[in-house]
Formats: C-alpha cells, structure tokens, sequence
C-alpha cells in the first residue's frame, strides 16, 4: 500500500497536475488540426520532456495522446476530414449525424466512449499486464498476417453499397500502397522515374485528398451558396450519452475489449482496433441498414475500441519494451533517457513509477470529458460559416497539413490527386474508406506475406500450423464464405426467386 501511497504522491503535485493539464490542451489542439497526428503530438512533446522528471515527462505523453486521438474525431464528424486512420472506420456515420442537425451528439457519443474505452483498457493494464504481453509475444508474421487480412475484410463488409464496389475502393488503396521503394524487395515500384515517390505515398496527404478536398470538389460542382449543415435539434453533447450507455452496453464492453487486445499486439495499433470493431458492432446490429447513413451504433464501440487500443499498447511497451504502436516506440526512447528501463524487472525495481504512470492512464481519461466538451463547443461555431467561406478555409488547412508532413510541395499535389480521385470514387458511389484502409495496411500485408513465405520455405499450410495463426485463418475464411453458404441456402429453397 505504500508504493501506491508513493505513486499518488508522485501525481498529486501542482506541477505535475499543471503539466497534465497543459497537455491535454496541446493534444486536442493537435489532434483537431487535419493533418496533424497523435504521433506528431508526442515527438513534438519529447524535446520538452528532457527538462522534466520522469513522471510529468511520462503523464505529458499520456495525456496529450489520449486527447490527440479523440481530437481527430472532431474535424471526421464536422468537416469530413478524419485526424487518423481509426477515425476513418466511423466518419460516414458521424458526418451524415452533423449534416442532420446532430453533431454534438455525434462527438459527445465518440468523447465519452473514448473515455469509457481508455479506462477500461487502463484497468486491464494494470490487472492483466503480464498475460497479455505474453500472448503478444506469440503473434509472428503468420498471426499478423492474417490479422491484417481480417481488418482488410471488415473493411470490404462494413462499407456502405454493395461489397464489390468496397472491394475496387481496397483494390486502390492496396496498388497506391505498393508505390515507391519500401518493400521487401527494395525495388522502385511505380515511380516513373519520380525521386518524390520513391518514399511511397504519404498517407496523411492522400487522406486529407479522399476525404476533405473531394468534399471541397462536391461542394463547388453543388453550388458555393450551399448550406455548410441543416438546421437540426440542439440535443447537447452529453444529454444522449445516458441513453446511448442503456442502448449498447454490450457494444460499449465489445469496443472496449477488442481495442485493448488489438492495441497489445505489437504494430497493431488503433486503427486495425476500430475497423475491427465497427464491423464486429455492424455484424451483430439489428439495425445493420443504417450503418453508415447517420447511426450512433458504431461510433460507440468502435469509439471505445480506439482509446482502449491506446492503452493496450503501453502493454508489451512496460513488460517487455517492444512498442504497441508508432507512439509507444518514441515512449519507450523516453522511457531510456530518463532510465526507466522498460521490462519485467522496472515493476519490481521502480513500482512507484509504474503506479504513477498507471495513474496518470485514469486521470487522462477522466479529464478528456471536460477538455473534450471545451474542444467540441469551439470547433461547433464553425458550423455556422457559409460554405462559400468555409470551404476555402478548409482547403488552406489541407494544403499546410499536406506540406507539414515532409515541408515538401510534393505533399501538395498527392493531396489534389487523391482528392480528384476521391470526388471521382464518390461520383460512381465508391465509398473511400476501404481505400484508406488498404493504404494503411498494404505495407504490413505484404512484408508479413513475404516473411511467411521466406520462413515457410513456400508452403502455405504453414499459414495454418500455429494454433493462433490457424484460428485467425479459419476466422477469416469464414467471414468470407459465411455469406455465399447462406446465399446458397437462400437460393437453393424451394420457391425461391432467382437475385435478379
């Protein structure tokens, strides 16, 4: 009880509390600006952090973090313009929300989910730390594997309209994925010469293109006149959320379980989490024809998967200092200068230090609801502007969010070519975010394919061999074949009429 007592005494400080506090700022001013990552946030904080001891340099980490990746949900629901990956899974439901008069409703579901999801994989952190990296450690690139294939499939069945057309919007993403030098192979693929896309394609340029600048194309060929939202109820930003936790508890726990076990997978991440979520929250709906048309359903679990998935991450990054995702891998060279030696023996040889950070995990999550109400009523009043001014804004965002990634030009024009790309996809009802998805993942896909092969001497029954790996696999077949069985089945009745 005494390394507890310790531990609060550590965060119970005015400067660390001060410091909690100014990050939590600096995360939701980060995460609000497209273009601007939660990764961004925290390498920006690290030059800082060299003049703080350990425990504010950790909680300034924490905090801006927490805030930075529900932040990202502020420009998806009002704008269209999701701040990461993971908010692309549930952008479609939240904007249509906005358009319909129902925006804080919309951030006031994804804010108090995200807190919910945060705390709960806080909770499993600190009661199931050691198992959980355990199980972790066992994931090889057979697992991944075929992990990243179910995320990719989820994003083909979650998507609105008929699953070929998500199938071609995967296909794009998956071929803009396998641009440019890195891959296992180290050959330039697709540059045409070009030393810029030698890199490959940046994905934050290409996102802001899909998203924010298709959505400045649609409303030029619409009409510049055009209302930026409809008049709609003023339902506050926590008046439905009560009523939300009685409608889907179930999806609340789910997002939340699924966030954290998807987040201790080391390179998994959150944005594998809330894909996997919404299409686990679509799959056992009642409702499944209002996904994507304006429903709260799947912003709630895969809002909570998010967050979870966050502190999931700090798993395998405490027990065993292998980085949950790209913000762990920066924590951990924290971690280092600061000397706290990530692995099994800093719980033991510096508990009160692991306590603390445990506790700043609650404290993060907790003042995310005020912090995140602040950060939802300042960005509604943008609501207000005509389209005619507002879309010009919009797009001077995209271009310095496009150009910050690498201060390159270049950025620029990748963002108006998926931005025409995506007016284009939109055009002939393409939806986008399978597109998204198959940039995020192709990478991953093919160097975990690769590796498989490489080790498996050719054979694909290697695929199936492991215990994890074959259930993944067998998991993934299914979710493939279930459909066409059951359309089978359905045919094959008598009486039955033929699909047209």
């Amino acid at each position: 009880m005494s390394v507890v007592s310790e531990a609060f005494a550590l965060v119970f400080q005015p400067y660390v509390l001060m410091v909690i506090a100014a990050s939590a700022a600096f995360g939701m001013f980060v995460g609000a600006i497209p273009g601007l990552t939660a990764t961004m946030a925290t390498a920006l904080l690290v030059p800082v952090t060299f003049f703080m001891e350990p425990v504010p340099a950790i909680a300034a980490i924490v905090t801006a973090t927490a805030m930075a990746i529900f932040a990202g949900d502020i420009p998806g629901s009002l704008l269209r313009m999701p701040g990461t990956p993971a908010s692309a899974a549930y952008v479609e439901d939240a904007y249509r929300m906005t358009r319909s008069g129902r925006s804080e409703e919309a951030l006031g579901a994804s804010l108090v989910f995200s807190a919910i999801g945060g705390i709960f994989g806080t909770i499993v952190l600190v009661t199931a730390s050691p198992i959980l990296a355990d199980i972790a450690l066992k994931f090889s690139s057979f697992e991944y594997f075929w992990l990243v294939v179910l995320g990719l499939s989820c994003a083909i069945f979650v998507s609105p309209g008929s699953v070929p057309r998500g199938m071609i919007s995967l296909i794009i993403g998956l071929f803009a994925a396998t641009v440019g030098i890195d891959n296992p192979a180290g050959q330039p693929r697709y540059t045409f010469g070009n030393v810029e896309l030698l890199a490959g394609i940046q994905f934050i340029p290409a996102m802001i293109g899909l998203f924010a600048i298709s959505e400045v194309l649609r409303s030029v060929a619409a009409g510049a006149d055009m209302p930026a939202v409809e008049k709609g109820g003023r339902a506050g930003i926590f008046t439905r959320q009560l009523d939300n936790m009685r409608r889907y508890p179930l999806q609340a726990l789910r997002g939340s379980i699924t966030g954290t076990a998807i987040g201790a997978l080391p390179g998994a991440g959150a944005d594998i989490a809330a894909w996997i979520s919404y299409a686990i929250s679509k799959k056992f709906s009642r409702q499944k024809e209002k996904f994507g048309t304006g429903h709260v359903e799947g912003i709630v679990e895969a809002g909570a998967s998010n967050n979870g998935a966050v502190s999931g991450a700090w798993i395998p990054a405490l027990v065993f200092g292998i980085p949950g995702d790209s913000i762990t891998a920066i924590v951990i060279g924290v971690l280092y200068v600061k000397g706290l030696n990530p692995g099994p023996t800093i719980f033991i040889n510096q508990p009160q230090l692991i306590y603390a950070v445990f506790i700043v995990f609650f404290l993060a999550n907790l003042i995310m609801l005020p912090f995140g109400w602040v950060a939802i009523k300042a960005a509604r009043t943008i609501l207000s502007i005509p389209a005619r001014v507002l879309m010009p804004i919009i797009l001077m965002f995209c271009i310095v969010g496009s150009f910050a990634i690498n201060n390159s030009p270049f950025g620029i024009v990748l963002m108006l070519v998926f931005g025409i790309v995506g007016f284009l996809m939109e055009e002939n009802d393409i939806p986008i975010a399978p597109a998204i998805l198959g940039l995020v993942l192709g990478p991953m896909l093919e160097q975990n394919f690769v590796t498989s092969m490489i080790k498996a001497d050719g054979s694909f029954l290697a695929f199936f061999e492991r215990p994890i790996a074959a259930g993944l696999g067998i998991f993934t077949i299914a979710i493939w074949s279930i459909p066409l069985i059951m359309l089978a089945i359905r045919r094959g009745r008598p009486g039955a009429v033929p699909a047209a």
